[in-house]
């Protein structure tokens, strides 16, 4: 496959998301089973104010088979927040969410001027912490981690802390 072609095909996986496929992306992120599980009112709301800055992957049928949710911090212009992460399980393990990662931060880049990426992981996640080093390497970048938020932080019981993994400045992925 020539870099060109794979960069079509990335672009095609990194849709921007629709209202009507808000239903779809909570339950991809129900059937999850490790992303915490938001109401589907707010993936559809989700659909509607971020779709600009997030992904969606369709499947042959154009139902959505993964997404990628993120925002464009207020306060660092050039910097994506990626909250969410999720592919259908059917879809597993054909490098899904890394070509709808790329693809996203490819057309960030060239709207926004996107330089880096920031995201949270939990401890352990050891699917996440892959995704996302490997796309610092794709991409030459360096990561930093820290704790953004300490267990003691959540309200609602016991949570693990969310390790914040910042990763920039981004060059074009190497194929």
């Amino acid at each position: 496959m020539t870099a060109a072609h794979a960069d079509l095909l990335t672009d095609r996986l990194a849709d921007r998301p629709s209202l009507a496929d808000g239903a779809a992306l909570w339950r991809i992120a129900k059937d999850s089973r490790t992303l915490d599980l938001n109401s589907s009112y707010s993936y559809l709301l989700w659909c509607r104010d971020f779709a600009g800055t997030s992904a969606v992957a369709r499947g042959e049928d154009g139902t959505p088979v993964g997404f990628v949710t993120g925002y464009v911090r207020p306060d660092a212009p050039r910097t994506l927040l990626v909250w969410q992460v999720a592919v259908d399980a059917a879809q597993r393990g054909h490098g899904l969410a890394a070509a709808m990662l790329d693809g996203l931060v490819r057309r960030l880049a060239a709207e926004q001027g996107v330089d880096t990426v920031e995201t949270t992981i939990t401890p352990g996640n050891t699917a996440s912490e892959r995704l996302f080093t490997s796309f610092a390497a794709r991409h030459g970048a360096q990561v930093t981690r820290e704790v953004l938020f300490g267990a003691p932080l959540f309200p609602d019981g016991p949570h693990d802390p969310e390790v914040l993994y910042r990763i920039g400045p981004l060059t074009p992925p190497q194929h």
